[in-house]
């Protein structure tokens, strides 16, 4: 009996050690994920820092070094169909301006940037804006280059991501 208590232990003690890595500051991180995540940010406004408009997010757990986050912004609402538009996106308006969201990522947050060739201050473009943001675990061992990362419905499909259960981040 003590031989298999002992083996037990052992098991459960190399689990810990297997799921969890050491960070920078001597702490210590979780890198065990049940799987795909989708975030919303609903109604967001842009702030204006560091010389540009931006949406910052961190988010609850450190992701793995290989997960891939993709962001789409909602476009619009038609019949009750949400249309999503991937960015980065350039959009060319009739003005002859051009309105730019991009974003950057790392293993603890995210960042969306608003720019333009006009100044966004009380533009609508940086008010009340929706992003859905799709983390891709690098466990789901999986490329990404075969999907069509432009189509939201096709990155969920791929995925077998529940986007109805969707968490405000």
């Amino acid at each position: 009996m003590n031989k298999i208590l002992s083996i037990l232990l052992l098991s459960c003690m190399s689990l810990l050690f297997v799921n969890c890595t050491s960070d920078d500051n001597g702490g210590y991180v979780n890198n065990v994920q049940a799987g795909s995540e989708v975030y919303d940010l609903r109604n967001v406004n842009f702030e204006y820092k560091n010389n540009g408009y931006q949406i910052y997010r961190a988010f609850d757990y450190a992701l793995a070094e290989q997960d891939v986050i993709l962001i789409y912004r909602q476009a619009e609402v038609s019949n009750g169909t949400v249309y999503w538009e991937p960015i980065p996106k350039t959009f060319y308006l009739e003005d002859g301006n051009e309105l730019d969201f991009t974003f950057d990522f790392s293993r603890n947050d995210i960042t969306i940037y608003a720019g333009g060739t006009f100044n966004l201050t009380g533009s609508d473009y940086i008010r009340n804006q929706t992003f859905r943001v799709v983390v891709i675990p690098a466990a789901q061992g999986r490329s990404i280059s075969p999907v069509n990362t432009q189509d939201y419905n096709e990155v969920i499909k791929y995925y077998n991501i529940n986007d109805k259960n969707i968490i405000n981040l």
